[in-house]
């Protein structure tokens, strides 16, 4: 089976270097001089193997194409007259929401592209990590059961362990909501409240995060797993994340770093979605708030410190 890596980023670089101990990978990318550098600006010191190869779009084929795009661009992506994704898995490795639809990466292939089967890729794992070949876990959710374990034995490999689920609401949400978490987890050791305040966060964010992605039909314990726990302490708690760095930021009182920030737009996305459920999401509101910068980072503590007291 071919796979193809749509996407010259970090993730999508990191994702063919992985996977190409198993065999040839197409990486198809914007970027027309990858093919001579073999080495993605976004992801410096990593030669690309030579079981790598470099295309400008995707070529024909049955095999999966994991689309490691930014999820602002994927719907772009996905309109494209690219007739070669047609027909076949299609691997969101995208984590965030529409914010116009509240619609998934999975519903955004679906609609977008009905003819292929549409899965998605999460979980805790930087792209440095994977490239370097370091034990990662991820989960990959597909509704159709068969279609996940073909997928799962197609991308496995010795040092990237998959964990299939048919629950893909709750994967995503899990992968959306904890970039959330991760601003929120940033503005608190940067405003210097300590980690037993951010330990807090985490907790009560999960519980958050939980509670609306069952409301969305989910399992709750999807949230539990890689692309909900997992991928929430990892980006809480390591500076690699951009989510986290523009938290420390804010909570420092310094101007964030460019590039994107996908927690920002998913924080006003779940502050809507909990309006519509009728869900309460205190931090999502918080967030939202400091990052629009209709509040002050000690306002938003004060605020979320003075909710009424209640059961755990």
């Amino acid at each position: 089976m071919s796979l193809t890596v749509l996407g010259g980023g970090a993730f999508g670089t990191a994702l063919a270097v992985a996977l190409a101990v198993r065999g040839p990978v197409v990486l198809a990318a914007r970027d027309p001089a990858l093919a001579a550098r073999r080495e993605s600006v976004r992801l410096p010191g990593v030669r690309l193997p030579d079981a790598v190869t470099v295309a400008a779009t995707v070529p024909p084929g049955d095999g999966p194409v994991l689309l490691a795009v930014p999820m602002a661009t994927l719907p772009g992506v996905l309109a494209d007259r690219m007739a070669a994704l047609d027909g076949r898995p299609l691997v969101a490795c995208a984590k965030g929401v529409d914010p116009a639809t509240l619609r998934g990466p999975a519903a955004i292939i679906a609609a977008l592209r009905p003819a292929s089967l549409p899965a998605v890729l999460t979980g805790p794992a930087f792209a440095a990590d994977i490239a370097a070949g370091k034990p990662t876990a991820l989960t990959l959710a597909c509704t159709d059961a068969g279609a996940a374990a073909a997928l799962q034995a197609a991308l496995a490999t010795p040092a990237l362990r998959l964990y299939r689920t048919t629950d893909v609401a709750g994967a995503e949400l899990g992968g959306a909501f904890k970039n959330v978490i991760a601003i929120a987890a940033g503005i608190v050791i940067g405003a210097g409240l300590g980690d037993s305040a951010r330990a807090a966060l985490v907790a009560r964010g999960h519980g958050e995060m939980t509670r609306l992605a069952v409301a969305l039909g989910a399992r709750a314990e999807t949230l539990a797993g890689l692309s909900g726990l997992g991928d929430l302490v990892l980006t809480c708690t390591s500076p690699q994340s951009r989510n986290f760095r523009h938290g420390l930021a804010l909570g420092c009182g310094s101007a964030p770093e460019g590039g994107t920030v996908e927690g920002i737009a998913t924080a006003a996305a779940m502050v809507t979605l909990g309006a519509r459920l009728d869900v309460p999401v205190p931090i999502a509101e918080q967030v939202a708030a400091v990052t629009a910068g209709r509040r002050s980072v000690p306002a938003a503590v004060a605020a979320l410190m003075a909710r009424p007291l209640r059961e755990e």
